[in-house]
């Protein structure tokens, strides 16, 4: 994220100092779409299909949900999450002793009718929302709340209640839900070789260990996993220049997956396809390798240069200035756009680039 870019979409207030918190990992489903939408693949489909988890979110969400427009399109709700707690995310400084884990980096990904563009709008962890009544995966009921912080909505609800706070917030309804977990991050960087990012300014974090001067670098697994985290040492060291950060990243990542011809090296690909099903939790309709793969399909035509990466517009919530509440009318703006299936105006683009 350019210097310029920040500084069109800071708000007046300086930025916060904020709690530390490990950064989660981009999310990671146009990747594992991208990779399983290769028909070679279906060899291998016994032996990965189990890898998968997936979550019967129509049951717990019910019918009190945003309408479904019927224009072709479609709308994922992509977490990146520590869900699956425990040794792996703790060594790689998850939060693995957090009860239901927690989720850091959520994005709601649009894929229009032609499936030939994507537009990808990031939620800021910090952003203050109501919480409706959700269904938890143990059946109980999560009630009400408002003012609570996005991020803890996973923590304690679940998907469902993720989703469903999403739902209310945007009035968009989700079709599907993805969910990738940290600890298998890294690996999947190093299976593809690493990751060309480039940078227009330096970066220089203690705090991950990342040391960057402007320009191209190749980074491996460990070195992706800092750059995704980095707050700290980079523009203005708040959360949502990292958001930037994780959606250059992201972009880097879909480019280097199209450039590798995968189908002619089974083995690459298994080994990738393996590691990315074993971090991915989805709803029951994408809950095979067989369906997961159906819908990679469709977007053969979708192009890293037709993907517009924004965050939700956002301005520092006047009672607490380390939280964030959504910025109307723009983020209105944004949400009523893919409701729609309709280009984001160009006001909103530039005001809610991360």
């Amino acid at each position: 994220m350019s210097h310029a870019a920040q500084q069109s979409f800071q708000p007046s207030r300086r930025a916060p100092k904020k709690r530390r918190r490990t950064g989660r990992i981009v999310a990671l489903c146009l990747l594992a779409l991208l990779l399983l939408s290769c028909g070679s693949l279906y060899w291998v489909y016994s032996s990965i299909d189990g890898n998968i988890d997936s979550v019967d979110l129509d049951q717990a969400l019910g019918d009190d949900r945003p309408a479904k427009v019927e224009t072709g399109a479609r709308d994922i709700l992509v977490v990146g999450s520590d869900s699956r707690a425990g040794g792996d995310n703790k060594a790689l400084g998850g939060g693995g002793n957090v009860s239901g884990g927690r989720s850091d980096t959520t994005m709601v990904v649009h894929i229009p009718a032609g499936r030939e563009r994507a537009t990808v709008v990031s939620i800021p962890r910090d952003t203050l929302v109501t919480r409706p009544d959700c269904t938890r995966a143990d059946g109980s009921t999560l009630p009400r709340a408002e003012r609570v912080m996005f991020n803890s909505v996973y923590a304690l609800g679940g998907p469902a209640c993720v989703t469903k706070t999403v739902e209310a917030m945007t009035k968009v309804r989700m079709d599907h839900y993805m969910e990738i977990d940290f600890s298998g991050f890294k690996e999947l960087v190093d299976a593809l070789g690493g990751v060309t990012v480039d940078l227009d300014q330096p970066l220089h974090s203690p705090k991950t260990g990342l040391d960057l001067e402007p320009g191209s670098h190749r980074l491996d697994g460990t070195q992706s996993l800092a750059f995704v985290r980095t707050r700290y040492g980079y523009g203005d060291g708040s959360d949502l220049g990292r958001i930037g950060l994780q959606q250059q990243f992201i972009l880097a990542l879909l480019g280097e997956v199209k450039n590798q011809d995968l189908a002619t090296s089974p083995t690459k690909l298994y080994k990738i396809a393996d590691t990315a099903t074993e971090t991915l939790t989805t709803d029951e309709g994408l809950g095979s390798v067989t369906k997961l793969a159906s819908f990679g399909r469709s977007l053969q035509g979708l192009d890293t240069a037709n993907m517009d990466m924004v965050m939700m517009p956002v301005e520092y919530d006047k009672r607490d200035p380390n939280r964030v509440v959504a910025r109307e009318p723009l983020a209105g703006q944004v949400w009523e756009a893919l409701r729609n299936d309709q280009p984001l105006p160009e006001a909103a683009k530039k005001t809610a680039k991360g």
